[in-house]
């Protein structure tokens, strides 16, 4: 054998058991793993003393509903208890719970809205 195939077999031999010359690296490229943030679903609670107006009025303004959208998600509130109003990243989820809740203390409406993990 010639010394150059000689010298790439020993090579050869040396990557096969781990062990790398002095100087030389084996690069490898790890594709990183992208993971969809979790969901919130925004939900309106119902109770005996907030307007239904101002329940319109709230998913309107904060939620970008039409009329037709924030009247129907709130006779959905006003008859099952609990309705949807959008489903957000956590930190999304958490501002809009946050504004609305204090939108309706500023109105002196005990209006609950809350998030939970879809």
């Amino acid at each position: 054998m010639t010394k150059l195939r000689e010298r790439m077999m020993a090579d050869d031999e040396r990557r096969r058991r781990g062990d790398n010359a002095p100087g030389t690296a084996v690069i490898t490229r790890t594709k990183p793993q992208v993971k969809r943030p979790n969901l919130y679903r925004v939900l309106l609670l119902n109770d005996d003393y907030t307007p239904m107006e101002f329940v319109v009025h709230v998913l309107e303004h904060f939620f970008t509903k039409n009329r037709e959208e924030a009247t129907q998600v709130m006779l959905h509130v006003h008859q099952h208890g609990v309705g949807e109003c959008g489903v957000y990243t956590y930190e999304v989820a958490e501002t809009k719970v946050t504004q609305v809740m204090d939108f309706a203390r500023k109105h002196q409406h005990p209006l609950q809205c809350v998030m939970e993990k879809k």
